[in-house]
């Protein structure tokens, strides 16, 4: 018998609310989980699976309506690998260049951290010129 997981332990391993795995079901994203015969969401390994990607996507960057778009192309034309594939490589072009962007912006911080680093050490060196003149 595979192993199930109620929805605070799902939480908990991804890192998720449980408001927003409630959500990701309501809204399209999740299959509808299985439930226990009190009612409870049981979650499966293949549930873990899809929300850890769903989750890869979304702290990339991707909308909600565009994951939605993906998860309904696997859902309702599980053969679409072409269209879930365009969806995925505009996506990464997208946090591929976000990526750039935060590598210039990086090396601005660097130079300027170097700036001071520079300017810091040329006033220490100051104030001791200054002391020695001063006995």
């Amino acid at each position: 018998m595979e192993t199930e997981l109620t929805i605070q332990q799902v939480a908990t391993l991804t890192g998720l609310s449980v408001h927003t795995l409630r959500y990701y079901e309501r809204n399209g994203l999740l299959e509808p989980v299985n439930r226990a015969a009190n009612g409870h969401r049981r979650y499966r390994a293949e549930d873990i699976t899809r929300i850890e990607f769903l989750t890869r996507l979304r702290t990339t960057g991707m909308p909600i309506r565009q994951m939605q778009q993906f998860a309904n192309l696997y859902r309702d034309k599980p053969d679409a690998l072409s269209d879930r594939r365009l969806i995925l490589e505009a996506h990464e072009r997208e946090v591929q260049e976000r990526i750039r962007e935060l590598s210039r912006n990086l090396e601005a911080i660097q130079w300027k951290i170097q700036h001071y680093k520079k300017l810091e050490a040329s006033n220490k060196s100051d104030d001791a010129f200054i002391h020695l003149q001063e006995v």
